[in-house]
């Protein structure tokens, strides 16, 4: 029986796993930077949680939630995250049509991106696929091949008419 008192004597109970604020690329999340952030409200406790997808991981098949996710390993197939954050890491590579409210790309994708509000291309990372959204960021040494269409948020596209979305398919993944 454990007793308090005794000294090198320490519970047995299951801490909780501890998933990264902010991955190893360098790159730090919004609500990170945010003081929001560290307050222990529940709401501010549900705006940084990120799912995470490791290096050794391959996923093959359609990937959906309601929460942000960090992609370090292969995905094939679609990513629907509206409302949230897809971050690809510079180990990820993903062979999908992402659909999200931000994507940021460090690693490499293949495939289109529906952003509700911005998309990302960082110095290290290549997209290869049509991109929409209302705002996209492109860095020097990033890798862009497709066509870019920028939305205004609300649905409408550039001329002010509503945004018809068409489902697109999957792409291949390359061998």
């Amino acid at each position: 029986m454990w007793k308090p008192n005794q000294p090198g004597n320490v519970p047995t109970s299951t801490p909780e796993p501890i998933r990264p604020t902010t991955p190893a690329t360098g790159y730090e999340p919004a609500a990170a930077r945010t003081p929001a952030a560290s307050s222990s409200s529940p709401a501010a406790a549900n705006t940084g949680e990120q799912a995470t997808i490791g290096k050794s991981l391959v996923v093959k098949g359609e990937v959906s939630g309601s929460e942000s996710l960090f992609i370090d390993g292969k995905v094939e197939g679609a990513i629907n995250l509206p409302g949230n954050r897809v971050t690809i890491g510079r180990n990820g590579q993903v062979a999908a049509n992402i659909s999200a409210r931000e994507i940021v790309v460090l690693g490499k994708v293949r495939g289109n991106c529906q952003a509700s509000d911005r998309v990302e291309i960082r110095s290290e990372g290549s997209l290869t696929g049509d991109v929409i959204a209302a705002r996209i960021s492109i860095e020097d040494g990033a890798f862009f091949k497709g066509g870019i269409d920028i939305r205004k948020p609300g649905g409408q596209d550039a001329k002010g008419s509503p945004a018809i979305v068409e489902k697109a398919e999957p792409v291949a993944a390359e061998a």
